[in-house]
């Protein structure tokens, strides 16, 4: 099922609290440091779902006259924020680990804890998976952020699940706070991605080499199919970034000198459609040139 982005990280965030307060609850029946740690990541999806929720409503905004281009680079800083907090947390996990390293203590009411924590993990398993649908579909960085960091929460669950499953039948209680320095380690790594990935986009970062394949493809084929290659001389200088869920698409366009500004214009527009139509929410932006502009080094070169 596809949802709006707001509406998706609206549901993240109500799903998010119901699944730390069940944490929570099995951190406090157990006393388990491992289970605290679980606990304690839950908060931060509670946090990041509550800033990607207003990160989002700024996105869609429609561009105004101070933001010609949109908003939508507001989705990467809820991303990036989103990865401090992931450090942040991980500090207090080992601080807390730290202590019940000298001092190992055995958790009570095991049993009712792991299952009330396994209810947890299942919940947030479904949610992840909802997000990361709808972000794709979407192409929302925000979206994205969120359901990576909570399919990362429930590999982090699963695994401090078996761990003390293992404690508990072997008697190494040691195992616990070592588990929940194992979650900070797991969770920094996540947020390092994170905030890699929206560091990138901020930068302008150009799209993946497939993605830009795709484009060259594109206009290659339709060069090809509407015989226009013989009135193109020479496409170059391609570029792209992308901002949000858009993807910005620049390039110029090589033609006879001859040509007039009716017929260049209808081949920009033609190839303007095809590449909007394989890759949607796509804004390009073609500059024409005279054959004496050429560099004969585009990726479509034709003779005249």
């Amino acid at each position: 099922m596809t949802v709006s982005p707001v509406r998706a990280i609206t549901l993240s965030l109500v799903v998010s609290l119901g699944v730390f307060g069940l944490k929570f609850l099995a951190y406090r029946l157990t006393g388990s440091v491992a289970l605290y740690s679980d606990a304690l990541e839950s908060i931060i999806n509670v946090v990041a779902a509550l800033i990607a929720l207003f990160a989002v409503s700024v996105a869609r905004q429609p561009p105004d006259a101070n933001h010609p281009y949109g908003h939508s680079k507001a989705e990467y800083f809820s991303a990036v924020l989103e990865g401090v907090l992931i450090v942040l947390a991980a500090i207090a996990i080992v601080n807390e680990a730290a202590h019940k390293l000298v001092q190992p203590a055995v958790p009570a009411q095991l049993g009712i804890g792991l299952l009330v924590s396994l209810g947890a993990s299942v919940l947030n398993g479904l949610l992840g998976l909802f997000l990361l649908t709808n972000a794709r579909r979407q192409r929302s960085p925000a979206l994205e952020a969120d359901g990576q960091h909570v399919l990362a929460d429930v590999y982090t669950s699963v695994g401090v699940l078996v761990g003390i499953g293992l404690a508990w039948l072997t008697g190494w209680w040691i195992l616990d706070p070592l588990l929940a320095i194992a979650v900070a380690l797991n969770i920094l790594w996540v947020g390092w991605r994170l905030t890699r990935d929206s560091v990138g986009g901020l930068m302008d970062e150009g799209v993946p080499e497939g993605e830009l394949s795709a484009i060259q493809n594109t206009l290659s084929g339709t060069l090809e199919r509407l015989a226009l290659g013989k009135k193109v001389l020479e496409v170059h200088d391609l570029r792209t970034r992308r901002a949000g869920p858009r993807t910005f698409v620049e390039f110029h366009l090589v033609v006879p000198g001859e040509m007039t500004v009716e017929e260049a214009h209808r081949i920009c527009d033609r190839l303007e459609e095809a590449v909007q139509t394989q890759t949607e929410g796509t804004q390009v932006t073609i500059h024409v040139e005279p054959e004496w502009k050429a560099k004969h080094k585009g990726f479509v070169v034709r003779s005249r």
